[in-house]
């Protein structure tokens, strides 16, 4: 039966394609139709069987036209594991605390004149190579000139301790930790 409208067959079309952009209702009530026919149509369809060519290796008689360079796997990054309890404390050992009223004694022997250099040589023995990249910053001039006390352990464990060291410029508190030369300073900080 043919199409009689006075506009033609485009009217028709047009209007069949227009009906969704009418109102909000319409458009709603079209994506509602749609998702449901596009819902319908995945359940309908079979799921396609796995591809064959991926599970087993093709074989073939003939050598390869090119090779291809597998790369080598790199290792993976070393991974620290961290203990879930601290460490246990333990009594201070006599040597680290020896160790740092030997460095203190060194660090507030910078009589006027002394470079960073020779400053530095005198407290190389008793401290770590990282420690002394780091006191290479310290200016001589800003380190205390007396000890005022003796230095007492304020935490201990088997390879580490945080001692006090007063100076007449504050209390330091001088962390020591054991190497394979020994008990060796790795860190100082004022306190307060």
């Amino acid at each position: 039966m043919p199409i009689r409208t006075h506009r033609g067959r485009a009217a028709v079309y047009r209007r069949l394609w227009g009906w969704p952009l009418r109102s909000p209702k319409h458009l709603a009530a079209a994506a509602v139709v749609l998702a449901g026919v596009a819902t319908l149509i995945g359940f309908l369809l079979p799921e396609p069987p796995p591809r064959q060519d991926l599970a087993e290796p093709a074989t073939t008689s003939e050598p390869p036209a090119h090779s291809a360079v597998v790369p080598t796997r790199t290792p993976a990054p070393p991974t620290i594991s961290v203990p879930a309890e601290p460490p246990p404390q333990t009594a201070p050992d006599p040597a680290g605390l020896a160790v740092v009223e030997e460095w203190g004694k060194a660090w507030v022997d910078h009589p006027v004149g002394v470079d960073q250099q020779q400053w530095l040589a005198k407290l190389r023995p008793v401290t770590t190579d990282e420690f002394l990249t780091e006191m290479a910053s310290v200016d001589p001039a800003n380190a205390g000139n007396v000890i005022t006390g003796a230095a007492t352990a304020i935490s201990a464990t088997e390879g580490a301790m945080v001692v006090r060291l007063p100076t007449d410029i504050g209390v330091l508190q001088v962390t020591v930790v054991r190497t394979e030369a020994g008990w060796r300073v790795a860190q100082y900080d004022k306190e307060g």
